[in-house]
């Protein structure tokens, strides 16, 4: 089954992972604060503004470390809404609401997650049709195709590693690269997994 890109988030572990048919050469780089998203070397030119972004970020909040990961441009500004003070909700909610769901030929949800260092995990997306915002106890994913609610997904990774590997081995179709976040008790550690 294809899904597209999708966000799995529970209380410890996160991934992201980007999954394409039609953009399939591009690969994660760890760059700044950031994991981001963009072409590989070989890759046609394109001027598709949702080909490359940060994927993953790990802010600094006035309660400790966050997480923010996504499928765009929007994880960008709920990462700079957590580190105003923003709670992960608000910061979630605002900014999927503001950057809507993709204008491109499927409107393309946006789905976001942030894992907090308090242990508050949560999981969103903007679909044409809907916004939704809910706080996770067990793990959960949001996909941008098919799977486009959240529901409960079977994650036995324990580190980010492990959760980047997870799932891009999963059995959804178009596997690219996939990004982990975990948090340990020295804070956050982060993953890529570009298939190699």
């Amino acid at each position: 089954m294809y899904v597209g890109r999708f966000v799995v988030v529970g209380p410890e572990v996160g991934a992201y992972r980007v999954s394409s048919r039609s953009f399939p050469n591009r690969q994660l780089t760890a760059r700044d604060e950031a994991l981001t998203v963009g072409p590989t070397a070989d890759a046609p030119e394109t001027d598709n503004p949702y080909v490359s972004y940060n994927c993953l970020r790990v802010v600094d909040t006035p309660t400790g470390e966050t997480a923010a990961l996504g499928n765009g441009s929007h994880v960008d500004p709920i990462a700079e809404k957590l580190e105003l003070g923003y709670p992960a909700r608000d910061a979630l909610a605002e900014s999927l609401l503001a950057l809507d769901y993709e204008k491109d030929d499927y409107d393309t949800p946006r789905i976001a997650a942030t894992l907090g260092g308090d242990g508050e995990a949560l999981i969103g997306t903007v679909r044409k049709d809907a916004l939704l915002v809910e706080t996770v106890e067990e793990p959960t994913l949001v996909a941008t195709y098919e799977e486009d609610s959240p529901r409960a997904f079977d994650l036995e990774a324990d580190s980010a590693e492990e959760a980047a590997s997870e799932v891009y081995d999963h059995e959804f179709e178009h596997a690219v690269c996939a990004a982990g976040v975990a948090r340990t008790d020295e804070g956050f550690e982060t993953a890529i997994e570009n298939g190699d």
